[in-house]
């Protein structure tokens, strides 16, 4: 009974409470530090199925692909990611529907704080904070390049940074939407890589995720100026009590503070689209760039091919004849 204690202490959601509800009681689940030893098991556990994709999956195919060595991380890291953020799309879209946040949009502010979590909605995190956590030790074991270590710790900061904030603040069920809008554009980001380095040629999953990223965008900015704009502010209560979960709705009520928070939320969205247009720039002026090459090359090639015109003569047997018959050569005159 002593190691089945500890053993649900690592597999198992930690503090668990029975609220009352009209039907009788629920068993929800709130945080505490507690949850890093949950969170430590996790860690374990990803960095074992991040080996068996590597081993069973991505090894065979890059095999057979035959790439060279940057692109040959790329892959690896795009073909990780493709696996973690579709399990995270269904996993999480399942959560989002069966507790209703969907449906009923109006159930991300009321009731704030939302202290008291489903079983699926913390296990949910816990395993979502364990998954970035474990990519740290992941740049070392997969031999990452030192020019692609600064980029990757950034994403996986501003992951944990974002997971953990929605996590401690109380604000999960926004924290759910954003991420499945965020996982969905990311999935078709990296699946687009994947089908490019098996052909190049192939671009239309890219076209495919910029379709999805700007409507992703929009959504995350509509939700920002729902949720903080009007949902919080009408929270009925505005007192700061750390205790029972409520850090921050209260400032809401300050018009100066909820339009300087909704501007920096504008201006970090118009920053990654920039970035996102840029990126689409400088894409379609490679591709024209390689068309244009392929076009110059094609054209030399058939110009090389035409026959080259001789001023006089024809070729019979290999020698050269002239029209009159006679070879253009010079006779060699005998010495007498």
């Amino acid at each position: 009974q002593v190691t089945a204690k500890t053993a649900f202490l690592f597999i198992l959601p930690q503090y668990n409470v029975s609220v009352p509800t009209a039907d009788g009681e629920l068993v929800q689940y709130h945080y505490g530090l507690k949850d890093l030893v949950t969170i430590l098991f996790y860690i374990f556990i990803a960095i074992i199925l991040h080996a068996v994709v590597q081993e069973y999956a991505l090894d065979k195919i890059n095999r057979r692909l035959h790439l060279s060595k940057v692109k040959h991380s790329k892959f690896n890291e795009s073909g990780q990611l493709v696996a973690f953020h579709l399990t995270s799309v269904i996993w999480c879209l399942y959560v989002v529907v069966t507790e209703g946040y969907i449906s009923n949009p109006r159930s991300l502010w009321e009731n704030y704080p939302h202290v008291y979590l489903p079983f699926q909605v913390k296990f949910f995190y816990l395993c979502q904070l364990a998954y970035w956590l474990h990519a740290l030790p992941e740049l070392y074991f997969q031999k990452v390049r030192k020019e692609e270590i600064p980029r990757q710790l950034r994403c996986i900061a501003l992951y944990l940074v974002h997971i953990a904030g929605a996590y401690l603040l109380n604000l999960t069920r926004l924290g759910l939407i954003l991420l499945l809008l965020q996982y969905l554009a990311e999935f078709f980001f990296h699946m687009a890589r994947l089908v490019c380095f098996t052909d190049e040629n192939n671009e239309k999953l890219f076209n495919v995720w910029a379709v999805v990223f700007v409507v992703t965008r929009l959504f995350t900015l509509t939700l920002y100026i729902l949720v903080i704009g009007f949902g919080l502010p009408r929270v009925e209560n505005q007192a700061l009590d750390p205790e029972r979960g409520n850090f921050f709705s209260f400032l809401f009520n300050n018009i100066l503070f909820r339009m300087s928070v909704l501007l920096l939320v504008c201006l970090f969205q118009a920053s990654v689209m920039w970035r996102f247009i840029h990126f689409q720039l400088r894409r379609w002026r490679e591709y024209w760039h390689e068309q244009s090459s392929r076009k110059r090359a094609a054209a030399g090639a058939k110009q090389q091919a035409k026959p080259l015109k001789r001023d006089s003569g024809y070729h019979e047997n290999g020698v050269v004849k002239a029209e009159n018959g006679t070879s253009p050569r010079t006779k060699k005159l005998k010495s007498p």
